[in-house]
């Protein structure tokens, strides 16, 4: 390359991080005032606080410790906006709970050795497959591995990565230090679920768009900790970045970030409506989703149809976000209930028609003669729900008496508040079943007794008739 050229691109580089060093500074003013009340999740403990910057003295001393080169993108953050604060582990403002103090935490994915392994290249790409992150850690799963060698798969698997943050629940932000993908942020799980990266392409792009969707007051959306595991930008970004693909996972991925936002017009709603006409597969189902969300009444005579396709999706998507609408559904679950052979579409089935405050038995009894295990411990909870529950003795009687210890602590939770003495003999059967514990058994089992002045003791001296 020319090289007056080349200096010319660095000036023009230069110039843009310059310009979005300020724009950084400028939306954190503003995020601080909207979020006012510290409703962002992580807020309350950086309250969008940022230490001193750092000397380019500062950076090369850890350079030069670690013997790595730090992106360009994070350094113009550390040395412009700021260094620590007053969250976790001192970290600053940002997405969680924040970016932590250069130098800080630097272990918290490579416990041991970790300036050898921070060097190393970074073997994590965007996208990867399930089977390529499985085959990466299926060392480090062994039982006999030794210290020494899980320290070395570790240092593999997280070579090349800087943590920069902490997210709660064993979740971390990191970003990378070497290769093709220098720069960017990534989430990890340090119980090790497939990491996902972040959308942006440099660390600079993900901070702003985190002001961006605090400032927009997406991020203030309850249970909002999407963030960065979802793409970002405007509704009209996000549209026209779908328009312009043929390729299904980045459509999917643009249908998740509208699905995140707060509220869509119905401008964009008939758009969204218009796509699913045309739409099939998985790109239908997430529009589905979208109309549901926002306009369940426009969804409706499409949710109808699409229970020909998949009811577990229809009894999600309306118990998600029109629960107050269950009633509507009684006829296609009446309908359909005898098809439903899945754990899962039987439990959604069972949430709305707990919202229905309806008797719901001659619909769920059946299901107590299923095989699956985790329908019929759904049964029994949903049973036990009813008011009138005492008129369904003999079915959990046959929850007692089931082969699965889960169904028969199920069946004995359900039965509180019932004193039949028609259960005293298959009482007497789970304390002789039983003569030890085993999951909360009998400790349920003595709370239904109680009121019979029994234990699971003394009940097995009791006479009964047969």
């Amino acid at each position: 390359m020319n090289e007056g050229i080349k200096i010319k691109m660095e000036e023009s580089n230069s110039k843009f991080v310059a310009e979005q060093i300020e724009r950084i500074k400028s939306k954190l003013v503003e995020a601080k005032q909207i979020d006012k009340d510290l409703k962002v999740f992580g807020a309350s403990s950086h309250k969008y606080a940022l230490g001193e910057v750092v000397s380019k003295e500062d950076i090369l001393k850890f350079e030069t410790e670690y013997s790595v080169e730090l992106p360009n993108c994070y350094k113009a953050f550390l040395m412009n906006i700021g260094n620590g604060g007053e969250s976790f582990s001192f970290s600053s403002a940002g997405p969680f709970y924040g970016i932590y103090p250069l130098g800080k935490n630097v272990n918290d994915l490579i416990y041991e050795n970790t300036k050898e392994y921070l060097k190393g290249d970074c073997i994590l790409y965007p996208k990867m497959s399930d089977k390529y992150w499985d085959d990466l850690i299926e060392n480090i799963e062994e039982d006999a591995i030794s210290d020494d060698d899980y320290e070395k798969e570790l240092g593999k698997i997280y070579g090349g990565l800087l943590p920069v943050g902490e997210q709660g629940c064993s979740c971390y932000h990191a970003i990378v230090l070497n290769g093709d993908f220098k720069g960017r942020v990534v989430n990890i799980n340090s119980e090790r679920y497939n990491p996902q990266f972040t959308f942006e392409l440099n660390f600079l792009d993900w901070y702003e768009r985190w002001l961006d969707e605090v400032i927009s007051g997406d991020l203030m959306q309850d249970n909002a900790g999407w963030f960065g595991y979802r793409i970002g930008g405007s509704l009209q970004d996000i549209l026209k970045m779908y328009f312009s693909t043929n390729a299904d996972e980045v459509k999917s991925d643009c249908l998740t970030g509208i699905l995140i936002k707060q509220k869509l017009d119905a401008e964009t709603l008939d758009i969204i409506e218009e796509e699913y006409k045309i739409s099939n597969g998985e790109i239908q189902k997430e529009l589905l989703q979208i109309l549901t969300k926002f306009d369940y009444e426009r969804a409706y005579p499409y949710l109808v149809d699409f229970a020909d396709v998949s009811l577990l999706h229809v009894f999600q998507f309306v118990f998600w976000y029109a629960k107050d609408k269950s009633s509507d559904w009684l006829g296609v679950i009446e309908s359909n209930m005898e098809m439903i052979k899945d754990d899962e579409t039987f439990s959604f089935c069972a949430y709305l028609l707990k919202e229905m405050n309806i008797d719901y038995s001659y619909l769920i009894v059946p299901f107590t003669e299923r095989d699956n295990e985790s329908i019929k411990v759904t049964t029994y909870y949903m049973l036990g729900q009813l008011s009138n529950k005492e008129n369904y003795i003999d079915a959990f009687i046959v929850g007692l008496n089931d082969e699965s210890n889960r169904v028969v602590h199920t069946a004995l939770q359900a039965l509180n508040g019932i004193e039949d003495k028609k259960l005293l003999k298959h009482y007497k059967s789970i304390a002789e079943r039983f003569p030890v514990e085993q999951d909360y058994i009998l400790v349920n089992l003595n709370h239904r007794l109680k009121p019979f002045g029994l234990s699971n003791i003394t009940i097995k001296d009791l006479v009964l008739d047969a």
